[in-house]
């Protein structure tokens, strides 16, 4: 497996490019990025004799290699990633401006290094095994975070139902105390009504009493 050629252009101007092999790649690629609708992101593979072009674009940014065709897609789009973030995280917005070949020089270098990892280095092809198995886990994560959403949303009408529980609670609390104290004002007044009437019937007697005995010491 080996990747031959790759390149960085925005639409259908490179920006970079390096050649590892003596081929036609070149001209082949400039072909392919003038078929590249501009504002779609892609990824895409196309054949020629025993090379297989693959491209990915995203957000302007196309990057390009040509590999054999026993390379596989995994290797290749995961150069072609590795090459996308390096090349924005390092030009960044001037990317979108720069002219034909800005970033040759220095990227061109880049290109060759990264060529030469993928080739042969054991670890990137054990690298991209596992973030394939990283993005199926992923895959799986956003599953269970829907399946937890849809349950929340059981959960929020859960609560909702709580809610107005514990309101009824506070409310029937509220009216409770207020009958306890409505009945306690009530049982005061009807004690304090009986004290006085019991008074009144007191008096009443003893005055009586006196008064029918004509006791010297009732009468002032």
């Amino acid at each position: 497996m080996a990747i031959v050629y790759a390149l960085v252009a925005r639409g259908s101007v490179v920006l970079a490019e390096f050649s590892g092999a003596t081929t036609n790649a070149s001209a082949v690629a400039r072909q392919i990025l003038e078929r590249i609708p501009g504002a779609t992101d892609t990824h895409v593979s196309y054949s020629q004799d025993r090379y297989i072009f693959h491209v990915k674009r995203t957000d302007g940014i196309t990057v390009l290699c040509v590999a054999d065709d026993t390379a596989g897609r995994r290797i290749p789009f995961a150069f072609l990633e590795d090459i996308h973030g390096r090349f924005v995280r390092t030009y960044r917005h001037a990317c979108h401006t720069a002219p034909a070949y800005a970033m040759n020089d220095e990227f061109s270098r880049v290109l060759s290094q990264q060529m030469d990892y993928y080739l042969n280095d054991p670890n990137a092809d054990r690298m991209n095994r596992i973030k394939g198995e990283m993005s199926q886990v992923r895959d799986v994560m956003i599953e269970n975070i829907d399946k937890v959403l849809e349950r929340g949303e059981r959960l929020e009408l859960l609560v909702d139902k709580t809610t107005n529980m514990q309101g009824n609670t506070i409310r029937f609390r509220k009216q409770a105390r207020r009958f306890r104290n409505t009945v306690w004002w009530r049982n005061v007044k009807l004690t304090v009504a009986l004290i006085l009437l019991i008074l009144i019937i007191i008096y009443v007697v003893l005055a009586f009493v006196c008064h029918g005995l004509a006791l010297p010491s009732c009468i002032r």
